[in-house]
């Protein structure tokens, strides 16, 4: 059911990943975001693609690009954030709005996670999507507002 609320916020993998990394260059302003935006009004929000792909990169070796934790604090990690954001669900809808974002953008490969992130904020009613990626998402601003993760004070 589409909400749109002016507040709410689409966290991508990223944000999930350095939240939860103190090494992450951005682990400040990400801890910011899930500790304080609640308190300011702020609905964080996420989608089990998001925390499908905190999973993989978190528990995947680091030679392969990932963290190396363990699943046993993946899945802590995993319990807590679920605690601090609204899942959105993926259903038709969704796959409509995603097929309609290809088609548009020309997107390809990899970029369908991306805009499949974008395809699940508006087909839940919301517009906003904050990620330390703004490259990825940038194509999709005639559709959502990008919130870059690293220019947040």
């Amino acid at each position: 059911m589409a909400t749109t609320d002016d507040k709410a916020v689409l966290l991508d993998t990223n944000v999930l990943l350095s939240a939860t990394t103190p090494s992450r260059r951005l682990h400040r302003a990400a801890l910011r975001v899930l500790n304080e935006w609640p308190n300011r009004g702020y609905i964080l929000m996420a989608s089990p693609q998001v925390l499908r792909e905190y999973m993989v990169v978190a528990s995947r070796p680091v030679e392969v690009n990932g963290l190396a934790q363990g699943m046993e604090v993946v899945l802590a990690n995993i319990a807590a954030l679920r605690g601090r954001v609204r899942l959105l669900s993926e259903g038709g809808e969704v796959l409509d709005r995603l097929a309609d974002l290809i088609a548009v953008y020309g997107c390809v490969g990899k970029q369908i996670h991306d805009a499949n992130v974008v395809a699940t904020a508006l087909a839940a009613g919301e517009t906003k999507v904050m990620t330390d990626n703004l490259r990825d998402f940038s194509r999709f601003a005639p559709e959502i507002e990008v919130i870059d993760l690293a220019t947040l004070p």
